[in-house]
């Protein structure tokens, strides 16, 4: 027996309800806060099925695959926005600016310099996001935490206004919330307007720390 489709449709309007319940619980707007729709791994129709819903913000991993789906897609929706939230080698940095509207894995100096090479290169500019390993965990990317303000600053004067924040995945079986305070605390100290961080397990736990976009996927498209 096949498993039945996901109702992306509805489950779009639970997380949205969800949202508004988390913002409106510790005082905040729901409308500054950025539901990122997960993609990965999902197939063009189910991204199109979001569409529909109204879902125009999407997120991906993977650039070959970014760039097998959303081509089409943008075309056909010109609203469309897509973050790149996977680690990113620097040789598809180039790749990634041409597809992305916002990359949200800027982690070491090497990918800064394929980032700012493939700028000039391309003429087009995404927003950037730190990616920032809170868990300090060795099997995940993002700049380690005692490296994160140092790598902030740089970034910050090479690519002044197109650095938009910081984002995390804190550890699997951790708390969430002290990554999330910490993370919301070095975006503040360096004047930083926007943090992704919060998935489908914990983003009411981001949102009550200041999460301005959350990534959720399988609570919308189903498990992978």
């Amino acid at each position: 027996m096949t498993e039945a489709a996901p109702d992306i449709a509805a489950n779009l309007a639970r997380i949205r309800a969800r949202i508004a319940a988390a913002a409106s619980a510790c005082g905040r707007d729901p409308a500054t806060i950025t539901l990122v729709a997960v993609s990965k791994t999902k197939p063009a129709a189910a991204v199109a099925a979001a569409l529909a819903a109204g879902q125009m913000v999407f997120g991906e991993n993977r650039v070959q695959e970014a760039a097998e789906k959303f081509p089409a897609l943008r075309a056909a929706h010109p609203g469309l926005r897509l973050h790149l939230i996977g680690g990113l080698q620097t040789n598809k940095a180039r790749d990634a600016v041409r597809l992305a509207d916002v990359i949200e894995t800027l982690d070491r100096p090497r990918l800064a310099d394929a980032l700012a090479a493939a700028f000039d290169k391309e003429s087009r500019h995404p927003d950037l996001m730190i990616e920032i390993n809170t868990g300090d965990e060795a099997q995940k990317s993002g700049i380690p935490r005692d490296q994160a303000d140092r790598f902030i600053e740089a970034c910050q004067t090479r690519f002044g206004a197109r650095l938009r924040g910081l984002m995390c995945v804190p550890p699997h079986e951790a708390d969430p919330a002290p990554h999330f305070a910490w993370l919301a605390a070095r975006a503040r100290a360096h004047g930083l307007p926007e943090l992704s961080m919060g998935m489908s397990a914990d983003f009411e736990i981001a949102i009550a720390h200041g999460a301005t976009a959350v990534r959720v996927g399988s609570a919308i498209f189903g498990a992978r």
